[in-house]
């Protein structure tokens, strides 16, 4: 009868056991103390690693107008690029208009003085790009070795080369564009990363602010003088703690800036 009482007496007794008891009032100030520095290391971090997202932000930003600037003058030269070759092309259709009608009198004296004013502009004014396409070779037709009957071969050629405007040919309109393309799309990509890092540093923000949520209730926990509350409270502040940390490690780091290069 004793020895049960006495089981029964133990079995109340753990029971009883108090809330965490393996933290004993030390041990309790001692892991307090030990996160409070954890924590507040890691809050200075995330702060310091989201100002860096920040700066970078503000840095791709003003970058990516730059470059939107630039290629907007690029684009309004390319304009004016394109407006001048077609301008060159529909002069150069009219002194072959001007030289097969000539050919088609037979005014030999009217298709060698247009075929003389089209050297004279092509060398001048027609880009090596559009002589490539249209087919003018201006070495052979320049050379003072039949150039005329050359030119007239290449205006009567079965190609057509000589005739077509170069500008129905979509990928030789695009390549006056191609250098601006190039340059809004750099600006494109470098505002695409401002905006990363803008949300970037929204989210180490957030981070900062959870980390504060835990840094307050370490700083509370020798408020309460019930040991349980106290434990209470600091396994809370390590849940947020943990929280923090886990969402902080899923943040890409700045690609520069600080100690980042």
């Amino acid at each position: 009868m004793a020895e049960e009482n006495e089981k029964k007496e133990v079995k109340k007794a753990e029971e009883k056991k108090p809330f965490m008891a393996f933290l004993d009032e030390n041990k309790l100030e001692i892991v307090t103390v030990i996160l409070l520095g954890i924590t507040a290391l890691l809050t200075a971090w995330a702060s310091y690693v989201g100002s860096i997202h920040g700066g970078n932000q503000a840095t791709n930003y003003a970058t990516s107008n730059n470059l939107s600037s630039d290629g907007n003058a690029m684009y309004n030269s390319a304009v004016q690029t394109l407006t001048q070759d077609m301008n060159v092309w529909n002069t150069i259709l009219d002194y072959e208009i001007e030289i097969m009608y000539a050919d088609s009198i037979n005014d030999q004296n009217e298709v060698e003085a247009y075929v003389w004013k089209l050297q004279w502009f092509c060398m001048d004014n027609l880009s090596e790009d559009m002589a490539a396409i249209i087919g003018y070779d201006q070495e052979a037709f320049n050379d003072g070795v039949n150039d005329t009957e050359d030119i007239i071969a290449w205006i009567y050629d079965d190609s057509g080369k000589a005739i077509t405007s170069p500008f129905v040919d979509e990928a030789f309109t695009d390549s006056y564009f191609a250098e601006t393309n190039a340059k809004l799309d750099e600006a494109q990509a470098v505002l695409e990363q401002g905006q990363q890092d803008n949300a970037n540093g929204d989210k180490f923000s957030l981070v900062t602010v959870i980390y504060s949520v835990a840094l307050f209730l370490l700083g509370i926990v020798g408020v309460f003088k019930n040991q349980t509350n106290k434990k209470i409270v600091l396994l809370v502040s390590v849940v947020c703690l943990i929280i923090a940390v886990i969402f902080m490690v899923t943040i890409p780091l700045p690609t520069s800036g600080g100690i980042f290069g």
